[in-house]
């Protein structure tokens, strides 16, 4: 924490970190074209197979319309269009008699497309799908192609967490931006597939080095009040990247030309993340790696880009040397990445980090690299995608004032979970509510992936923040190789992807309020004493929130929210309780109501207790799980809402069903 010291003298929030931010949002704009592009250049159009007399001319009866021919040469499916994979042996002509229907042909009569496909072409000219032909029997090798991506990813987040430790951020920042614009413009010359796969592996393996080393820069350059802010541009970036791929897709149909547009700029920014010099090495791992001098040079330029002239001659190199002598020795006996399981503290934030990871990417990237089942239009679909995204990144600042980090990561990973099942629920025909709801997760999951760029940095010491990052990206990312695999068994398990991409936020929120901490308004932690410090001032700060004085007057306020809590609650459950839905019975109505209000109770709010202070031990459970008094007054109006209904629901039931003398 005491770098946090130093960095203010020399200009902690100035135009060193605006310049630095500019530098890292440039190609944190292009990311997005690489992660997500296989929306577009995998796209499956339509197709059938290929049929002689179809599709040769020189069989062609001239008397028959390519409607007629059509229909004696291709199969229907069970949904009466034509069919994608099988063609008949032999042309049907007695398909064409109008008293004929297409169930007097037999399965015997058709075979695979033994000689290819024919694809429409009308919306894209050319995708990896339609020139190496992943359709039918090899439909799976999509998906396949965006997991060997995840995967390679993964390896990446092993590899440079690692590596960022010992050769530091900026020197294999810019050495994986060189690595992405080459294998992406590799990627244009693939002369079969499998040589694309390998080329987007090693294209995915530098990008989660960029992704990590900018992250990273920009949150140890960074003073605390600043970093949600800064944190925040990177993340609107990366959502305005979105939108770019939405429009690059849509003027250029060819996947190479897209691949090609998206991968050459890379070579411009390798240029700059070189050579400029608001692009520094951090100081913080320069000091505790033992490297003083090139600090204090870092901390120099910094300062005379900010214009902190005074800095320049207060910081020495045995004012750092003094400072960080503890940060120093704590790094040179605590490097080994097993230390993020030796020490207690850091193996419950590990573990606890690793699986809400895991299980947030299967749910991410089961949403995001699947546009074509969620709505027709898919180029409008990824430009929404990003405009949410940018709405839902600058609301997390707010969000953070009132409800911490753990709380807004927790209730929007169960928002994102809710849509995805809601979405399981919606028929294929009603498009604009099925793209309704995936919008409105795509929102929660912009707010819950910038929660984490701010919230993960904070819960590591300096010396393995960078191990701890790539540990937690390799567990994200495995959820992202896991998540095209798991959309493979919707052929024959069409409810199993849906019901696991809805599930996993649920289960990684109660995994959040359970076992990690609130890191709102501390600094970086330094050391492992300074994670034990914060956990002392977190065990204060829910003690008290001082609410005496001029804040005295915030107690009757929270008694009137929650009693405001019980008239919404009368109001809307009642009229919810004689609704239509009653019509299945009363006792539906209420009971659902009644679990309803259980489901929240459970969370440990007691319903009908009356209102104190967070000390006081009637609420003490609720308080547990309430950072700021804003969020403590939430809760109990929910409570409330649902106890009203508890109460009004439970005695009409048992007027309804007991007799009057009774």
């Amino acid at each position: 924490m005491v770098f946090a010291e130093l960095l203010e003298q020399a200009g902690g929030a100035g135009i060193f970190q605006a310049l630095q931010v500019l530098t890292l949002v440039l190609p944190s704009i292009l990311l997005p074209s690489h992660m997500l592009v296989e929306n577009f250049v995998a796209a499956t159009p339509d197709h059938r197979c290929w049929a002689h007399m179809l599709d040769n001319g020189s069989e062609a009866p001239a008397n028959l319309t390519p409607e007629a021919l059509l229909r004696v040469s291709i199969p229907l499916d069970p949904s009466h269009r034509p069919h994608l994979c099988r063609r008949f042996r032999e042309p049907q002509w007695q398909l064409l008699d109008p008293n004929t229907t297409a169930t007097n042909w037999s399965e015997a009569a058709t075979e695979p497309c033994e000689d290819g496909w024919v694809y429409d072409r009308s919306t894209f000219t050319s995708t990896i799908v339609a020139e190496w032909d992943l359709v039918c029997d090899d439909q799976g090798l999509r998906a396949l192609a965006q997991s060997i991506f995840m995967a390679g990813i993964l390896v990446g987040s092993i590899a440079w967490g690692l590596l960022f430790h010992r050769f530091g951020r900026k020197l294999t920042l810019s050495w994986c931006i060189l690595q992405v614009a080459l294998a992406g413009t590799g990627t244009v010359s693939a002369p079969n597939f499998l040589a694309y796969c390998g080329l987007r592996f090693l294209s995915a393996v530098g990008m989660a080095g960029i992704t990590m080393a900018s992250a990273v820069l920009a949150v140890e350059w960074t003073v605390g009040h600043r970093r949600a802010a800064t944190m925040t541009i990177l993340g609107c970036a990366y959502s305005a990247g979105q939108m770019t791929l939405g429009g690059l897709a849509f003027a250029l149909r060819d996947w190479r030309d897209l691949q090609l547009v998206v991968s050459t700029p890379f070579f411009a920014f390798f240029l700059i993340s070189w050579w400029v010099q608001w692009l520094p090495e951090s100081a913080c791992w320069l000091i505790v790696m033992g490297k003083p001098d090139q600090a204090l040079q870092e901390l120099k330029k910094v300062a005379r880009i900010n214009g902190h002239r005074e800095a320049e001659k207060t910081l020495t190199v045995e004012v750092l040397v003094s400072s960080m002598e503890e940060e120093m020795a704590s790094a040179k006996a605590h490097r080994s990445v097993l230390n993020l399981f030796r020490v207690p503290t850091l193996r419950g934030r590990a573990c606890s980090m690793f699986l809400v990871n895991f299980f947030l990417m299967i749910s991410y990237y089961g949403l995001v690299l699947d546009l074509q089942n969620l709505g027709s239009d898919i180029f409008l679909l990824q430009v929404l995608f990003g405009a949410v995204d940018i709405v839902a990144r600058v609301t997390t600042v707010f969000l953070f004032r009132f409800f911490g980090r753990r709380m807004t990561l927790a209730s929007f990973q169960t928002l994102a979970g809710f849509c995805i099942l809601a979405n399981m629920l919606v028929p294929q025909d009603m498009q604009t509510l099925r793209v309704v709801f995936a919008v409105l997760g795509k929102g929660c999951f912009g707010i819950i992936l910038n929660c984490l760029i701010i919230y993960k940095p904070e819960l590591f010491p300096t010396f393995l923040r960078m191990t701890a990052d790539g540990f937690l990206q390799s567990a994200g990312r495995l959820g992202a190789v896991m998540g095209p695999l798991i959309r493979m068994t919707r052929q024959a398990l069409p409810l199993l992807p849906p019901i696991l991409y809805g599930t996993a936020p649920i289960a990684a929120s109660l995994i959040i309020l359970l076992f990690l901490p609130e890191t709102q308004g501390l600094p970086l932690p330094d050391t492992i004493q300074d994670l034990k410090n914060q956990r002392s001032a977190a065990r204060a700060n829910r003690q008290k929130w001082d609410l005496v004085c001029d804040s005295q007057a915030l107690k009757p306020m929270a008694q009137s929210i929650h009693l405001s809590g019980v008239l919404v609650g009368a109001v809307v459950r009642g009229h919810i309780s004689d609704s239509p839905l009653a019509l299945a019975g009363p006792e539906l109505a209420c009971r659902s109501r009644v679990w309803g209000g259980n489901s929240l109770l459970a969370v440990g709010m007691p319903a009908g207790a009356d209102l104190e202070l967070p000390s006081d031990g009637r609420s003490a459970t609720a308080a547990a799980f309430s950072p700021t008094f804003p969020t403590y007054c939430l809760f109990r109006f929910l409570v409330a809402f649902m106890a009203a209904g508890f109460m009004m629901n439970t005695g009409a039931l048992l007027m309804e069903w007991t007799s009057a003398h009774t």
